[in-house]
């Protein structure tokens, strides 16, 4: 959440930012609301101020003059109680005003509002491009007996999956092997935390109030409840309304969680499979830091998620997203793209996205230095990698002519087999 007073710094030059991710930020509302908020903050100070003067008046007052100045300190009272009441009001107005405004875009990133607008930073391996028609990973888990649609779709309805046999072995596999990188070899540390969560916590990494539609949520009895849609969510809330020694940074997190997810509006073939799912797991990795190194965080944090995708031998590139495309708690956002040979094409498998201090504002999460210096700390995440897209790489880029899937080499010791077939 953003600090009213630097949104309106033009030396921010918040509503040009804004606008090259297509918002539009209302400063004439916003004056209103912090003027009217400050101004009732500031009557109602100056009442408790008069109200102390009248109190030690009406001790050492006469008789004569007693009832005036009673009088007199009743209507402060009263003025008191209508500033509170008129401060909590428009607090709560420019409270629910600066939640719905995202985070300012960095300026390094390039124009556009689509994943057409990105750009390339790199590539790394060579896409296949097969001698044979190439099958999608429907069909080869169909084929291959370890991908079950039409029994998911039994028991919770579309856009869920059942993987049996080898198939569940090598999702476990995944799982595994992506921890023990992230933890052994990157320094992460690993939690094991709830799937669901409060309206606060939410809230916190900007999950709500904006995107409350692609969330699912449940209630029993006065309860309220959200299935996380990312580990991103429970990770850096674990420090929400903390402080952290800067001397402590930065921290590395890492959880494998179930993410639930509706995807309003998502349409085409991404729903066919595990692409788009409303159920999966995810390997997620979450940073702490100082704001003066995020940028250069996010790229140790880009490296960590390639780390992996190089060790299973998986081809992909990298891209920055544009500056419209990005999430709405983001300032940046590299996108890693895996190459899938059935759509001839590189599809997303990470996210990685610098959040600058937006998130630590929004839940609490503040630091401070040994010379007493305090401040909010800068939070990163990313996809270390999401299980299921994951293995639709490896069942894409290992099929072979006869319809068997070589398993990457660095999955092996975890799996226990070489092949599908």
């Amino acid at each position: 959440m953003h600090d009213p007073r630097v949104l309106l710094d033009p030396a921010t030059d918040a509503v040009r930012k804004l606008a090259r991710r297509g918002f539009h930020l209302d400063t004439t509302a916003l004056e209103k609301l912090l003027s009217g908020r400050n101004a009732a903050i500031q009557r109602g100070d100056e009442s408790r101020a008069e109200s102390k003067r009248l109190a030690s008046a009406v001790k050492g007052a006469s008789p004569e003059e007693r009832p005036a100045l009673v009088e007199r300190a009743r209507e402060m009272k009263a003025t008191i109680t209508l500033a509170d009441e008129e401060q909590k009001v428009l607090d709560a107005e420019l409270q629910e005003l600066l939640l719905g405004i995202p985070n300012l875009p960095a300026d390094e990133l390039p124009d556009g509002a689509s994943d057409e607008d990105a750009e390339q930073v790199r590539t790394w391996g060579e896409p296949q491009h097969f001698d044979f028609t190439a099958l999608d990973h429907v069909d080869l888990g169909e084929k291959l007996g370890i991908l079950d649609l039409q029994r998911a779709t039994k028991l919770s309805g579309p856009r869920f999956a059942v993987l049996k046999g080898k198939g569940a072995a090598l999702e476990r596999a995944i799982a595994r092997f992506l921890l023990d990188v992230h933890t052994d070899r990157h320094g992460y540390t690993e939690w094991s935390v709830p799937a669901l969560v409060t309206r606060a916590t939410m809230t916190g990494t900007g999950q709500l109030p904006k995107f409350e539609q692609d969330l699912f949520r449940t209630e029993v009895a006065d309860r309220e409840l959200f299935l996380i849609p990312t580990a991103e969510v429970p990770l850096t809330n674990l420090h929400a309304k903390e402080t952290l020694a800067t001397e402590d940074l930065p921290l590395a997190y890492t959880a494998h969680t179930p993410c639930f997810r509706s995807e309003a509006g998502s349409y085409g073939r991404d729903t066919r499979g595990l692409i788009r799912v409303h159920e999966f797991s995810k390997v997620e990795l979450v940073r702490f830091v100082e704001p003066e190194r995020s940028r250069a965080e996010l790229e140790v944090l880009v490296g960590h998620a390639e780390a992996v995708m190089q060790e299973l031998g998986l081809a992909y590139r990298v891209v920055r997203l544009a500056a419209g495309d990005i999430g709405f708690s983001a300032e940046a956002t590299y996108d890693i793209e895996v190459w899938l040979p059935s759509q001839n094409r590189y599809r997303e498998i990470s996210s990685i996205s610098d959040f600058g201090t937006f998130q630590a504002r929004r839940a609490g999460i503040r630091t401070k230095s040994k010379d007493g210096t305090r401040g909010f700390a800068a939070t990163l995440n990313g996809s270390g990698l999401p299980i299921g897209r994951t293995l639709v790489a490896i069942l894409e880029q290992g099929q072979q002519p006869d319809g068997s899937v070589k398993i990457p080499e660095a999955l092996v010791p975890y799996t226990g087999f070489s092949e599908l077939r």
